[in-house]
This record gives C-alpha cells, sequence and structure tokens, in this order.
C-alpha cells in the first residue's frame, strides 16, 4: 500500500502530544494598594450612603504628586487648595477653593466638600479610600481608584 505525500502531511498534522506531568500553579500576585497621591479617586458613598455622578459628572479628588495639593470635581463645582500630611495616615485639606456654578441640587457636593473638611485620617484598602475625622468612626467618604 503506497500512500502520498499530502496523504502524510495530513496524517503528521493530526498527531497529538502527550500530555505533560507538570501543572503550573500560579498564586494570583496580591494587589497594591492604590497611591494616596497621584490616584484620581471617585467618590463612591458619604456616611456609608452610595452616591451617584451628579449631573452627569464624576465626582472626584486628586492629590498632587509633587505638590501638597488638591483638586476635583465636587459635582457641579470644581475645586482646588493645600494638602497637610502631618504623619502617616494623617491626611488634612486647607481651605478649598471652589467654582460657584449655580446647580439645581448640591447635596452631594455640600456632603463631600463637608467630608473634605473634616477629613483627618485615611486608609487605603486595595482601590478604596476611606477619609476619616476625629473620633475615626465611620468613613466620612470612600472613594474609589479611578481608571
Amino acid at each position: 500500500m503506497r500512500l502520498s505525500l499530502p496523504l502524510l502531511l495530513l496524517l503528521g498534522a493530526c498527531q497529538t502530544t502527550a500530555p505533560t506531568t507538570e501543572t503550573t500553579t500560579s498564586a494570583a500576585p496580591a494587589t497594591p494598594p492604590a497611591e494616596l497621591r497621584g490616584t484620581r479617586w471617585l467618590l463612591h458613598a458619604l456616611d456609608k450612603q452610595p452616591t451617584t455622578p451628579t449631573a452627569g459628572k464624576e465626582v472626584y479628588l486628586q492629590l498632587n504628586t509633587t505638590e501638597l495639593q488638591a483638586e476635583g470635581q465636587a459635582g457641579c463645582n470644581r475645586f482646588r487648595g493645600n494638602i497637610e500630611l502631618p504623619a502617616t495616615g494623617q491626611l488634612r485639606f486647607g481651605p478649598l477653593m471652589a467654582t460657584k456654578m449655580a446647580c439645581p441640587d448640591l447635596t452631594i457636593e455640600t456632603g463631600f466638600m463637608s467630608a473634605l473638611n473634616a477629613a483627618r485620617t485615611y486608609r487605603i484598602s486595595r482601590d478604596t479610600l476611606r477619609l476619616y475625622g476625629e473620633p475615626a468612626g465611620l468613613p466620612l467618604a470612600e472613594l474609589h481608584k479611578g481608571q
């Protein structure tokens, strides 16, 4: 019996390799916590109450990586101001200046600005930043790392 070359090639291509006995196990690497400075932190909750974007604008906070400055969007208005980092886990916002746009609902904005002004300490857990007042109890605000 004579097999043609195309048939031999086809048969050779159908061969399977024996499964290897090696198994690779790789633990998922632990996600390092996001950096306080240089991260765009999106507001997720105020006083443990979930929030939603106001008028389609993300409410966020971002701390400058080189200067002790904060900026963000509080809902309707943008804000900017100084920050202090007196010790590890401590954070204070200086006077925050904001634009003065007329907006129909300032509930989230007012709550967010109050939380920033009252913040004295913070904790970062993976991609979540929590701001606490004095004494530290429930978080004043919870923010998630933005994209």
